[in-house]
């Protein structure tokens, strides 16, 4: 272990918590607030050195701010919406977010119906040349009733989220203010925040149209404009853009796959350097490191460099999620790809044997796919984009041991009750497997 790395003790809870949310806010954060803004130097040189990651602090602002950049963005990372039940905000949202930015900024105080009125007139002058979505507000002859007031909860969700991120305030309920048609609140920005809030450069300088739109994420993340025009796309990385590429994926996923390496040497893990440098980072954050030669588990034993809580909770879809992984590594073929049909076939069995288990769920394929999902956002399935309700199972699937504790069957009596469902308790049901051999042949270069 490389000890120049190591992080102290109070800067790893710090350095975490910038990898998860990318910001630390003196109201919501004061201990890691305080302490990174005493120690931003170091803070900021390893972010720099070993992921060339951006760290400011506005003390102004009471804000200290991680710009990371990634040119592999996952498409299933952005703001989370607690009231959809596919939380993901939608682009729509998104937008709203930028347009109440831009409004906030010319005037940090507005009252509700004002920003409302500035945004749609925005979105009127824009959306005949399609550069905009229409946003009527009140419903009209053109406008019913309905998309009126969904047009109102996009803005409600993207104000939630300028607050949650503590750019701005309100004085009263969001959802009653735009469901009443009377209902008005005050909303007050923060100009320095609204300052720090973007990172990328600006969309127009880059000239977005005119590149294809699977090299918009690369651009976005260029460091400079003069890099924005990716003439060199079709080069093979450079050992630097490799390394980053590979350690931004460690820190930032919850699994990475060693080979996948768009070069044809050596994948940039298996090599001594690469494991080394790896195994290093991760232990200067305080996260572990679970390693095979085809398969990196990156966990966080604090819970703070991630919002992912897998396997705990009681919720039937993460418990249908563990039923679901104890059958994975046992298949006879384990890289087979994984259907929808072998999924609810494996429910309807449990069920079969447990009347009572999952019984919320009139449908099994429903909690099939939930259970899946469940296990793809934690990089143990893949999902097929060509077969739809297909997913490809990792070789994460062997690093987790799953313990059900069955209860005792139910009595043969007439009058007896069906048996209780399986207790699925979370110290004991799910693991991390003990590989010590492994990660010591790892940090030593050991292919095998």
């Amino acid at each position: 272990m490389n000890e120049d790395l190591l992080l102290a003790a109070d800067l790893r809870e710090s350095a975490r918590r910038l990898v998860a949310t990318g910001r630390l806010r003196a109201e919501s954060d004061p201990e890691e607030y305080r302490t990174a803004v005493k120690a931003h130097q170091t803070l900021a040189e390893f972010f720099r050195t070993e992921l060339n990651w951006t760290l400011e602090v506005h003390e102004v602002a009471g804000l200290v701010r991680l710009h990371k950049r990634r040119s592999d963005v996952p498409a299933d990372r952005g703001p989370l919406l607690s009231r959809e039940r596919r939380p993901l905000a939608s682009a729509t949202v998104m937008i709203l977010v930028c347009l109440a930015c831009e409004q906030l900024w010319r005037r940090p105080r507005m009252s509700l119906r004002e920003l409302l009125q500035a945004i749609a007139q925005v979105c009127a002058a824009e959306a005949s040349e399609g550069r905009l979505p229409r946003f009527p507000v009140v419903a009209s002859q053109e406008v019913s009733k309905k998309e009126a007031r969904e047009h109102r909860q996009s803005l409600a969700d993207a104000l939630k989220l300028l607050v949650a991120e503590g750019t701005v305030t309100v004085d009263a309920d969001l959802d009653r203010a735009l469901a009443d048609d009377d209902g008005d609140l005050v909303v007050t920005a923060s100009r320095d925040r609204l300052a720090a809030k973007f990172s990328s450069l600006s969309p127009t300088l880059l000239e977005l149209n005119d590149l294809p739109p699977q090299q918009h994420a690369a651009a976005l993340s260029a460091e400079s404009l003069m890099d924005h025009t990716l003439e060199g796309a079709d080069a093979p990385p450079t050992l630097e853009q490799r390394r980053l590429r590979v350690i931004r994926r460690l820190v930032d996923d919850p699994a990475t796959d060693p080979l996948d390496d768009d070069t044809d040497t050596t994948a940039y893990l298996h090599t001594l350097t690469g494991r080394e440098r790896a195994l290093n980072v991760t232990a200067a954050l305080g996260l572990a490191a679970t390693v095979r030669r085809d398969w990196w588990q990156t966990t966080d034993p604090a819970g703070q460099a991630s919002g992912i809580d897998f396997p705990n909770g009681r919720r039937m879809e993460r418990q249908a999620a563990l039923a679901l992984l104890a059958t994975l590594p046992g298949r006879n073929d384990p890289t087979a790809a994984l259907t929808l049909t072998e999924v609810t076939d494996l429910f309807t069995r449990v069920r079969d044997s447990q009347p009572r288990w999952a019984a919320s769920y009139d449908r099994i394929s429903a909690l099939a796919r939930a259970a899946a999902a469940e296990l793809t956002s934690v990089g143990l399935l893949t999902p097929d984009p060509e077969m739809p309700d297909q997913w490809q199972p990792t070789p994460g699937v062997h690093l987790w041991r799953v313990r059900v504790h069955q209860n005792d069957p139910a009595p043969t009596r007439p009058d007896a009750l069906p048996a209780a469902p399986p207790r699925f308790e979370q110290q004991a049901l799910a693991e991390p497997t003990a590989e010590p051999d492994r990660s010591h042949d790892a940090r030593q270069g050991d292919e095998g």
